[in-house]
């Protein structure tokens, strides 16, 4: 009798310890799912962290090698396109181009100045004043001209052709952006004009 209560004792106690084990075994399993899982992500943000620092490092290698390949290009710029708006050196500009192709001018005007006005222009300074920015080039404005011939004195069509030429070929008045020809009905071959100028500006 003893004995079957020993054999019974022990059956119990072996199968409490399976129990035990495998409830130890699912909570050893849950606990190693849940470090795996925290070292997964850690190693996601990792490798996320590492992609972002490459893309960065593209960006800037790239951003470094663009400054390298345009570095002259303000340099240019300015060498190119005059840093005033000088309306004084303008005019005498573009009488001497006339002059050198023997035409005679009646007027050069320029817009009217926006100093001292009430609205929102950008032209908020004696710089900026008259001045339009260019689209797509930061920095840079357009400065509009009108020039007019002397109109008792028409122009030579092949001297007027120069004349344009000459303009656009000058570093201040480098667009010509409209002209209106007049023939002039007693002289074949002479006409009066009047032209629309754009200086740009990099002030």
């Amino acid at each position: 009798m003893k004995l079957k209560l020993d054999a019974k004792r022990l059956y119990y106690l072996l199968l409490g310890s399976i129990g035990l084990c495998v409830v130890l075994l699912f909570v050893g399993m849950y606990a190693a799912t849940t470090v795996l899982g925290k070292q997964s992500k850690s190693l996601v943000d990792a490798k996320t962290h590492a992609a972002v620092m490459d893309a960065k490092q593209q960006q800037l290698s790239k951003a470094r090698a663009d400054i390298a390949k345009y570095k002259d290009l303000g340099t240019i710029a300015k060498n190119i396109v005059p840093q005033d708006k000088s309306q004084a050196q303008t005019v005498r500009e573009i009488v001497a181009i006339a002059d050198a192709n023997q035409i005679k001018l009646g007027s050069i005007t320029f817009p009217t100045s926006t100093l001292g006005g009430t609205g929102t222009s950008k032209a908020t300074n004696s710089a900026l004043s008259q001045l339009k920015a260019v689209k797509g080039i930061t920095g840079v404005y357009s400065l509009e001209i009108s020039i007019q011939s002397d109109t008792t004195q028409p122009a030579d069509y092949s001297k007027f052709i120069s004349f344009l030429d000459a303009l656009e070929h000058n570093r201040r008045t480098a667009l010509v952006s409209g002209i209106s020809i007049q023939p002039d009905p007693l002289i074949p071959g002479k006409l009066s004009f009047n032209l629309n100028v754009s200086e740009y500006i990099k002030p």
